[in-house]
């Protein structure tokens, strides 16, 4: 019994720091700055951070793709890549680092970031158990939107995903407590503030694309407390947005929804709770093609990193089959950066080229094996139909 009430009051003043650590950071959100002005910006600096396994090689896919298109920008000095060593599972493991501090600082002095895949050790592996350098990435530059899109012209799905990244059940998810050997506790957290502004932006999103639905998913009829303040939240905001209609699904029942051809496609803009956000785009990621074919946008107010929803593909590394690893998901990633820093033109052209040779013309085809493209091949192949004159009838043909 001794050791029981030990145990207690250990696990006590454990979670008291952490309540103390979130109404920390509670008040730092209270003084949220002004979105970044990327007009104001000379030159806008572009990182490009390989990460782990196929990343490397299928982020310099991408990087090459927005040289070609940003290259007069570029020679202008208007756009500066930067390509950033060292965030990967050895370098991180030696220094026992999330993210090396002269990693982070070198990130840190970048507008936006172009992320390949990192590993993330789990029990068993070879290396200490760090936290995910996505996670703390996200937490450092406070990138507290995750945005997915997700596009299936031929069964009429036409998604965007707002996920919220900074809270829920990962923020914590490497402060968790072996209370006894026979009992380990997790934690989740859910604020009012990370909540408003994760849900705000969908609703902003809704209304200046003129889409008339924003679904709200969480648990909130079993986990009452931290979901039922994110459904309240969400309350209290969608009535600043009379013009757009909204509902709210659980997410498990949402996660079927997705897959049902009588429902799927009447669903536009959704907003969710972190850990539903990861397991609800991944799933829509593969009914779209696959997670390869998904890129990823992770949004904050000074900083935003753009990555590939999947992970690092060891095996595909194992097996000498790197070079053929698709580079959809960090090309369409580079769509997304262009998009958000105001090349709104280059961005369209980009993802028209990525819509034709990946879901119309299909001319050159990705195994993963060397019975298909390499990732390079692939990469050339959007460039020239990015510079076809003829794109956007092309395109429209296709849409008919």
């Amino acid at each position: 019994m001794t050791e029981n009430n030990e145990a207690i009051e250990k696990a006590k003043e454990h979670f008291g720091e952490i309540v103390k650590e979130q109404l920390e950071r509670v008040e730092v959100m209270k003084s949220w700055q002004d979105w970044i002005d990327y007009k104001e910006l000379d030159p806008i600096i572009i990182g490009v951070v390989g990460g782990d396994g196929i990343g490397p090689m299928i982020c310099e896919h991408a990087k090459n793709v927005l040289e070609f298109l940003l290259k007069d920008e570029v020679e202008k000095g208007r756009i500066e890549f930067r390509v950033i060593e060292g965030l990967t599972i050895e370098n991180r493991a030696k220094v026992v680092k999330a993210i090396p501090d002269d990693v982070l600082e070198e990130i840190k002095k970048c507008h936006v970031i172009l992320k390949g895949p990192t590993t993330t050790p789990k029990t068993g592996d070879p290396w200490p158990n760090i936290e995910s350098a996505n996670v703390s990435m996200r937490r450092e530059l406070d990138l507290f939107a995750c945005v997915r899109p997700v596009k299936v012209p031929e069964k009429g799905i036409d998604w965007m995903f707002f996920r919220e990244n900074t809270e829920g059940a990962y923020v914590l998810g490497s402060k968790g407590v072996d209370v006894t050997d026979d009992l380990a506790i997790d934690f989740k957290v859910i604020t009012t503030q990370g909540s408003d502004r994760i849900i705000r932006l969908a609703f902003d999103y809704a209304k200046k694309n003129n889409i008339n639905r924003v679904t709200v998913v969480t648990k909130a009829n079993v986990v009452k407390t931290t979901d039922g303040k994110f459904l309240q939240v969400a309350e209290k905001v969608a009535k600043d947005y009379p013009e757009v209609e909204w509902d709210d699904w659980f997410i498990d029942i949402m996660a079927a929804k997705l897959i049902d051809p009588a429902r799927a496609s009447q669903f536009r803009v959704v907003v969710m709770p972190n850990l539903y956000g990861d397991i609800l785009t991944d799933e829509a990621a593969q009914i779209q093609g696959g997670v390869g074919t998904a890129g990823s946008a992770n949004i904050g107010k000074r900083y935003a990193m753009f990555e590939a929803i999947h992970g690092t593909a060891p095996r595909m590394v194992e097996e000498g089959r790197s070079q053929y690893a698709d580079p959809s998901s960090m090309i369409k990633c580079g769509a997304m950066l262009l998009n958000h820093i105001g090349y709104n033109e280059e961005s369209k052209r980009l993802d028209m080229a990525l819509e034709i040779c990946s879901q119309y013309e299909r001319k050159i085809k990705l195994t993963g094996r060397s019975d298909g493209a390499t990732g390079e091949e692939y990469a050339q192949y959007i460039m020239d139909r990015v510079k076809d004159p003829d794109l956007e009838n092309k395109w429209q043909k296709y849409q008919e």
